[in-house]
């Protein structure tokens, strides 16, 4: 395990302004939005998740590490593993969020946790992100962040069956093209979502790897367009590595008229991401 004293970066903090603009909002809509659809405008509601969008990371080229992400130590820990994951996270919805909105995120690294387990020596960093717009609060968020070695190979984890009592399943196309401007919407220059060689010969994945986030941000859309309101809560977890040229459905269990389980199934199979949606009565 690590030798550094992790526990003296927990409660750091760190506050940054963004938004969305009309122009952003158009963007991310052609990657993202449905066809036919039309992208908000100025003053229009901003979709559920489209906050992650709002509060680029403005890194130098200087500062990126091997990986592409930005190097540890400044407001992230000094973790001395060389292979980060966003891993999952949990939002709740207070209040809603608009294009051309001035907004403002406030973080801190809540828990900083190290484990043992079949990946091996693990660190889980946790961060509280509070986002401001106009109105005050409006999403209190947690999200989950894991660090680990490079295996020598790639050793899938075990595969979770897809439900087979999915009231909702929903195709979606997956491209080399889609993520790519999916990195290119969160400026995240993570190159294992668009550098194949880099991909295989040092993180040693067969694929390119499909964000954790754009399955999340799917799921989420699928959840409010099916059922014609987006949820107050909702959360996510990665449990299986989804890559370029798998199969993706989306898939919905509707427990209640107030909370669904929702995942992303590769190739018919497995699930690479599970999901809860609530909604208020």
């Amino acid at each position: 395990m690590d030798q550094i004293n992790l526990g003296a970066w927990v409660d750091r903090s760190d506050t940054t302004d963004g938004g969305i603009s009309e122009q952003q909002a158009t963007l991310i809509q052609a990657v993202l939005g449905a066809k036919g659809t039309k992208a908000p405008k100025d003053g229009d509601l901003l979709p559920h998740l489209w906050h992650w969008y709002a509060f680029p990371p403005t890194a130098g080229m200087d500062q990126l590490g091997e990986d592409g992400h930005p190097r540890l130590g400044d407001f992230m820990p000094p973790v001395r593993r060389n292979r980060r994951m966003w891993a999952g996270g949990s939002l709740e919805f207070l209040a809603p969020l608009h294009v051309g909105e001035p907004l403002k995120r406030r973080t801190r690294i809540a828990n900083i946790s190290e484990k043992t387990g079949a990946a091996g020596d693990i660190v889980i960093v946790a961060l509280d992100h509070e986002v401001h717009g106009c109105n005050g609060l409006a999403v209190l968020e947690r999200q989950n962040i894991v660090y680990l070695q490079i295996p020598d190979a790639f050793t899938p984890p075990k595969a979770i069956p897809a439900p087979e009592t999915a009231q909702i399943t929903e195709a979606v196309k997956m491209s080399t093209p889609l993520l790519f401007r999916y990195s290119a919407i969160t400026f995240n220059a993570h190159r294992i979502h668009y550098d194949l060689p880099y991909t295989q010969q040092v993180e040693h994945y067969p694929d390119l790897v499909v964000h954790g986030p754009l399955q999340a941000q799917l799921l989420m859309q699928m959840a409010t367009r099916q059922r014609g309101a987006a949820p107050c809560v909702f959360s996510y977890r990665g449990v299986h590595p989804l890559f370029a040229g798998n199969a993706l459905d989306l898939r919905a269990v509707k427990k209640s008229s107030s909370e669904w389980d929702l995942c992303t199934v590769a190739d018919g199979t497995h699930q690479t991401m599970q999901a809860n949606a609530m909604w208020e009565i």
